[in-house]
């Protein structure tokens, strides 16, 4: 899942989801940088010989050798599964052969012997084959995060940052909810949201949310004309998916808009598109910010009206934390939601550091695996953002600051 600050330092840049899952049994067996697969079957070659050459000639092991190259089907490369197959009937003919003619197994078992090998490389070119589909896979899902959940730099848009994300599905590795950052001449604008449903039409709707975000939130300079383009686009999507036939036309989505101005370091004008309102967590404790909430992106037919837009006072020290409802319906054994507030006031009454936005969302994560027993059953996804300096000058509405320069963003 890549952590301003303190955030960078949880996974890179902003989380991975995953990780390479198919190679890390083979990470395992390493040892000072250097592959060790091929100990636990030459290991179980040299003890099936010794054992056979250690006992009477009505009980023999050697054609248990077979078992040699399977093991190494599972845990080496082809050719090293290839060479214990070899390897493992010129063994079966030594061993065999320094017995007397009655005791020894002959001919059948070197044939059973030889079969294994051949099977135990074919199986291996399988897995092998498999697991360069699932890396490539992983590959082209890695580019669709970071695509949607794009890095953001440390202290962008004049805001320490930091956020976890956590899918559902472990081998997705992305889903549905999202976030952003977007700096421009009227204040910082973020976004955290949730899109209904899974799979790839729910990214591709945050994706499209998203490039909405970052068009509105830098050129408009009401936060409620960027909360009515949201919506637009949205209504837009959906068009566009019916006239395509897709039985996911009636998508919507749950979003916090914040809008950090220019010229005020006191406060924050908040939208809530039938969201969680965000919390402000501070030295001092915990507090949900006073929202009107709205409908969720995509339902505005449902009521007339936009989402009002609310201005409320955030002190200094204090960080604003959005979640997803996979963190604020996560449940324990016995079927009971977690109490995000209640354990984050503990936490903060224990330790104020906990208010950084790196230690704020890790929190949240350990909190929520912990309550859930790591079973989640939603798309998961917290983040954390606070002001690092004092507003820029206003800009112009042409982008040029007030020396005629042009916006750094």
């Amino acid at each position: 899942m890549s952590p301003g600050s303190g955030g960078h330092e949880l996974h890179g840049r902003y989380p991975p989801a995953g990780r390479r899952d198919a190679v890390h049994r083979h990470e395992m067996l390493r040892l000072r940088g250097r592959s060790v697969a091929w100990v636990p079957p030459l290991l179980l070659l040299v003890a099936i010989a010794l054992i056979d050459y250690n006992t009477g000639g009505e009980f023999r092991t050697v054609s248990w050798i077979v078992l040699v190259p399977g093991i190494a089907a599972a845990i080496c490369g082809v050719w090293g599964t290839a060479l214990f197959a070899v390897l493992a009937m010129v063994t079966y003919t030594l061993v065999d052969s320094a017995w007397p003619h009655q005791f020894r197994a002959g001919l059948p078992d070197f044939i059973l012997v030889a079969a294994g090998g051949v099977l135990a490389t074919l199986a291996c070119m399988v897995r092998v084959r498999g697991e360069r589909r699932t890396l490539h896979m992983r590959d082209v899902t890695e580019t669709v995060r970071r695509t949607v959940l794009r890095p953001l730099p440390p202290g962008w848009g004049g805001l320490e940052h930091a956020g976890i994300y956590l899918t559902a599905d472990a081998q997705a590795r992305v889903g549905g909810d999202f976030y952003d950052i977007q700096p421009g001449p009227h204040g910082t604008r973020v976004l955290v949201g949730d899109v209904q449903g899974k799979g790839l039409g729910a990214v591709e709707t945050a994706s499209v949310l998203l490039g909405a975000f970052r068009e509105a939130g830098y050129h408009e300079a009401d936060l409620m004309v960027v909360a009515d383009r949201l919506e637009t686009r949205m209504l837009r999507h959906r068009e566009y998916t019916t006239a395509l036939g897709r039985d996911d036309a009636d998508r919507f989505a749950t979003a916090v808009l914040l809008g950090f101005p220019a010229d005020r370091t006191d406060v924050v004008d908040t939208v809530v598109f039938g969201h969680e309102p965000p919390l402000a967590v501070g030295p001092d404790g915990v507090r949900s910010l006073p929202t009107r909430g709205g409908l969720p992106i995509g339902c505005r037919d449902l009521a007339a009206g936009s989402p009002p837009v609310c201005r409320v006072p955030v002190a200094a020290d204090e960080t604003l934390l959005l979640v997803t409802d996979g963190v604020t319906e996560a449940r324990d054994g016995a079927g009971d939601f977690y109490r995000l507030a209640d354990d984050l006031s503990r936490a903060v009454a224990a330790d104020p550091r906990v208010v950084a936005p790196g230690r704020l969302v890790a929190f949240v994560r350990d909190g929520t695996l912990r309550h859930s027993g790591g079973r989640l059953a939603d798309d998961t996804t917290a983040f954390a953002v606070r002001r690092t300096r004092a507003p820029r000058p206003s800009r112009a509405p042409g982008g040029e600051g007030p020396e005629g320069g042009r916006s750094p963003y």
